[in-house]
């Protein structure tokens, strides 16, 4: 058998939702994409979203619309994807991680409040796997020494923690709507903030710091183009808002799907010693994006190499940012560093979970990975 690492959840209403909005006048930034944007901030009990074209731009345009630039740090995570450092870097700044909790693999916000010194201008936590940071602590020491907060919650749609969501504790949260995400359009992002004054400046500089977009133009009657502020040209379209808003509908139950497909793979891997899981804290809702296995380091590889031979697809998720090649050369990092990202990091086996899997692939999976790994 052969069961792919993902399958998206494209159906018959994303595509006529796509074929409508190419018969209509705008494929730009228009009301579809406000629709959307509409949607999901009330999905996330939040004031505003904007829609952008990944996640990575997200980051990056709300820590630059933030004044974070040329000087400043930001202390982040090492067990994520590089995405998260290199918005920090596109800003001029520079990222400063701190290692992870063992049982979660969060940032560990014991360590947030040791880096912080004078050049520190914001945190940047990373809602790993799907369940969010303590971010009641988080807020707190952003409060405490003055600085911004901007969530990486590109896998953590559908996470609560605490009784709050992304955005509600920040000043800015960033969602993925990447191919293998809970809802996606291929590609895309969305920034949700409580933030007014914020919300409506990144609405500038996420295209071109132009004040009005062409579809307010048209609607106005202004055929005329001004430049208020440097800006960037990452908007969402209407074609990808197109096949995210039926997606948004089904997304509570798109999750109690990965959730059922969760639950039974934790209780198939419970009796296997040689199998640890990352633990979702009492007080969290996890989107569960992700279903990862920690494993004996040394024989990780052997055991994905394994998996990939019986037709699994499996992957990494994640290798330690610090340890790449570019971040080792730039800023010197090597092993050691941060010891607890880089054993979780050198454990992790990442196995599909999606709505679409079936129980017979899931049996297949169980059987292949308690054969394996035993």
């Amino acid at each position: 058998m052969k069961v792919e690492f993902y399958k998206h959840n494209i159906g018959q209403q994303e595509i006529a939702a796509i074929t409508k909005t190419l018969k209509s006048l705008f494929l730009t930034t228009g009301e579809v994409t406000s629709e959307f944007e509409q949607q999901f901030a009330k999905y996330l009990s939040c004031q505003q979203v904007i829609g952008v074209t990944s996640c990575t731009a997200a980051l990056h345009l709300s820590l630059f619309t933030l004044g974070i630039g040329n000087g400043d740090e930001v202390i982040t995570t090492p067990l994520s994807f590089y995405a998260t450092a290199n918005a920090i870097l596109y800003t001029g700044a520079k990222p400063v991680f701190v290692d992870v909790e063992t049982d979660t693999g969060l940032i560990d916000p014991r360590l947030i409040e040791k880096a912080i010194n004078k050049k520190t201008k914001a945190i940047l936590p990373v809602h790993l796997y799907g369940q969010m940071c303590d971010m009641k602590r988080i807020h707190g020491l952003a409060k405490k020494y003055n600085l911004k907060i901007v969530e990486d919650a590109a896998l953590c749609i559908e996470g609560k923690r605490d009784n709050f969501k992304p955005a509600q504790l920040s000043d800015a949260a960033c969602f993925s709507f990447h191919a293998i995400k809970s809802i996606t359009s291929g590609e895309g992002g969305a920034i949700a903030t409580n933030n007014q004054t914020l919300a409506e400046k990144l609405k500038f500089t996420r295209l071109h710091g132009m004040g009005k977009t062409v579809i307010e133009r048209h609607q106005n009657k202004d055929k005329k183009q001004d430049m208020l502020m440097l800006g960037f040209k990452c908007n969402m379209f209407d074609i990808q808002a197109a096949l995210l808003l039926n997606q948004l509908k089904n997304i509570n139950k798109l999750l109690r799907l990965r959730t059922s497909h969760y639950d039974k793979y934790t209780k198939a891997f419970s009796k296997n010693l040689k199998i640890n899981l990352p633990v979702i804290k009492p007080s969290s809702q996890s989107a569960k994006t992700l279903f990862t296995l920690w494993v004996d380091p040394k024989k990780r590889d052997e055991y994905v190499l394994g998996l990939q031979e019986m037709g699994i697809g499996v992957t990494i998720k994640y290798s330690p940012i610090h340890l790449s090649t570019y971040y080792k050369k730039i800023f010197g990092y090597k092993k050691g560093d941060f010891p607890i990202a880089e054993k979780i990091s050198r454990s992790t086996i990442t196995l599909p979970l999606y709505p679409k899997l079936k129980n017979s692939e899931m049996e297949y999976i169980v059987k292949c990975v308690n054969c394996i790994i035993k």
